[in-house]
């Protein structure tokens, strides 16, 4: 379980990201946080896996106080945490196999990594995990060489390969189209669901949001203004999330049973 107690993360400049979050996340459910921009999201993200270090609260996973970590013990700490970023963080001259064996840097030592000589049991998961998301026949391709849908994908599977018990996933569609975009979600969504993974994805489209996960989170100036199913994102609980506008057609339900095509 992922719990944050009063996360508060106030910036150099003063400007106070957020405010006393106080969240648990159980084991095995796909939360999105919605939000406008400014609103704390991505930094909610990484105050979890200190990429941002957070000024003030907890953050515990399976009870292990995250800010309270030495930088060895963080590293190790961090094995468990997967991360996925909106611009995909790919080596672009390495391969997709580099790419996703990157992954495992955590657990081998530096000379095997610097020579890229994994296990071989990395080596298979990496193309189990290729084969899973539709890019198997594409293992030996350059990273420059793909498209916005196929690089996610990539990093999907440099994520997993970690083996982790919390994935971080911060606006995996935000470069993506409407097809593609659905195509991420749903497959991020159906591989927390096989391997009981914990996600934390931060997404702007609020459809999506609904469609994918199975609670929603939604922050307005660095606060906790809404946190239910995501059934219950009324036109009110919108605007009290972003403002006032016309919400009746964001929330509008979207059959999913169509596109579920892979993109090539």
């Amino acid at each position: 379980m992922l719990t944050l107690k009063n996360l508060t993360k106030r910036y150099d400049t003063g400007d106070l990201a957020l405010q006393n979050v106080t969240l648990s996340v159980p084991d095995g459910q796909v939360l999105a946080l919605i939000g406008p921009s400014g609103a704390g999201k991505s930094t909610l993200i990484r105050c979890v896996n200190r990429l941002v270090e957070p000024t003030s609260g907890s953050v515990k996973l399976n009870n292990l106080n995250l800010p309270k970590l030495s930088s060895r013990a963080l590293r190790r700490a961090r094995r468990k945490m997967g991360m996925i970023f909106q611009e995909y963080a790919l080596v672009e001259r390495l391969t997709v196999m580099e790419n996703v064996l990157s992954g495992r840097l955590g657990y081998v030592g530096f000379w095997r990594s610097y020579f890229r000589k994994f296990p071989s049991e990395d080596v298979k998961e990496a193309y189990r995990l290729l084969d899973r998301v539709g890019l198997l026949d594409m293992a030996d391709k350059r990273a420059d060489e793909l498209s916005g849908g196929q690089r996610q994908r990539v990093g999907i599977c440099r994520a997993l390969i970690q083996n982790p018990d919390l994935l971080l996933v911060d606006e995996p569609t935000a470069s993506l189209d409407p097809k593609t975009s659905r195509q991420i979600m749903r497959l991020i969504n159906e591989l927390c669901q096989e391997r009981g993974l914990t996600a934390i994805i931060n997404i702007h489209d609020v459809l999506l949001a609904q469609m994918f996960s199975q609670r929603i989170v939604g922050l307005a100036l660095g606060e906790i203004v809404y946190d239910g199913h995501p059934d219950g994102l009324t036109p009110e609980v919108l605007t009290q999330i972003y403002g006032e506008e016309d919400w009746s057609a964001t929330i509008e339900k979207v059959d999913d049973s169509d596109e579920s095509e892979i993109e090539e």
